[in-house]
């Protein structure tokens, strides 16, 4: 998403700290795999996401590269910037911030996936490739608004690009492939479909939200939307302290993840819980220790506690549930959160 109108700031949502949390420990640690939000409408769940652009931090890419490829990571760099590096060219670097790629519904294939030039092709022997939105997220946030709506074509696109982090595109024999490492982040409202089971499990987190029953903040939603609606300019400012705050904090936060390293006893923890849900696979034990780690780095720690898993667990464990026939697979978090606390004297 491209910086035009204003955008509503992050630190001036109100409530929601779930949905908040889990965005900001996808930007510290993008390998979580993203945050499915789940919510009735008007919960304030596309604003937070197109909030982030003014609290993203920058990244350091290939200066010149059409993939944005991530300049300390060759093992990762496109094909153009392979063939730079084979010819002997010293890659530059340059600093870009972080953008919202926004992937729309009704997007084609060739528009989410990119397309070839077969003609070029033929006529040159070289290749000529046209970069969809998957090229314009990598090493970005991609947010699907309803993601619960979209194609199952294009759905087969996202699951394989989220799962190698390689956008294959083949036309008439001539392929090509690129880098696509993103945060995908979806919202959905459940009332109108729920969401392919292979979708849903690729994301790292799911956070469920509603509207606040407290009147005192939603007063306080409704005086804060007023207020930047009718003067973007000055409310921008009065928030611009916080917003900065919470990009230095998810800079830090960056810089501490690079030294954390979780202890026995949080993965002990970790695999507990799995094994006490019966939760299928490790991908749930993988993303509770990930999560965890983010969520002490947030708060300043390089060590990694039993809290941060018991805080991270709400996100991580629920859309992991296995269904039956009888049974709709959700999770009663009061009686995990009772369980927790007792079995590790939290």
């Amino acid at each position: 998403m491209e910086k035009g109108r204003p955008t509503f700031p992050f630190a001036a949502i109100v409530g929601q700290e779930d949905m908040k949390e889990a965005l900001l420990l996808n930007i510290v640690y993008p390998m979580i795999g993203g945050v499915l939000i789940r919510g009735e409408k008007g919960t304030a769940k596309s604003t937070a996401v197109r909030s982030l652009v003014d609290i993203l931090p920058k990244r350091t890419v290939v200066a010149g590269c059409p993939f944005r490829c991530t300049w300390e990571d060759s093992d990762h760099y496109c094909p153009f910037c392979q063939e730079r590096v084979a010819s002997g060219e010293q890659l530059g670097k340059e600093e870009v911030s972080m953008k919202v790629v926004e992937l729309p519904l009704n997007a084609t294939e060739d528009r989410v996936a990119g397309t070839l030039d077969i003609e070029h092709a033929i006529k040159t022997g070289r290749k000529k490739f046209e970069p969809g939105l998957l090229a314009a997220a990598n090493g970005n946030i991609l947010y699907v608004d309803e993601v619960n709506l979209l194609d199952d074509h294009i759905v087969d696109l996202l699951l394989d690009a989220a799962a190698m982090g390689i956008n294959y595109v083949e036309r008439e024999g001539i392929s090509f492939a690129h880098p696509a490492r993103f945060i995908l982040v979806g919202t959905m409202n459940p009332e109108e479909g729920e969401l392919r089971p292979q979708l849903l499990d690729r994301f790292g987190l799911t956070v469920d939200v509603s509207g606040d029953m407290d009147t005192t903040k939603r007063k306080e939603v409704v005086e804060r939307r007023i207020s930047f609606e009718r003067d973007p300019k000055r409310f921008l400012t009065d928030y611009a302290p916080e917003e900065q705050r919470i990009r230095d904090d998810i800079v830090s936060a960056q810089e501490i993840m690079g030294r954390s390293m979780p202890t026995d006893d949080v993965l002990e923890m970790a695999v507990q819980i799995c094994v006490h849900l019966g939760v299928d696979g490790h991908r749930a034990d993988l993303t509770l220790v990930k999560a965890a780690m983010a969520s002490a780095a947030l708060r300043g720690r390089e060590n990694v506690c039993r809290e941060d898993v018991h805080k991270v667990a709400c996100m991580v464990l629920p859309h992991r549930m296995r269904r039956t026939p009888f049974e709709d697979g959700k999770l009663d978090m009061k009686a995990l959160d009772t369980w927790m606390r007792t079995r590790f004297d939290l």
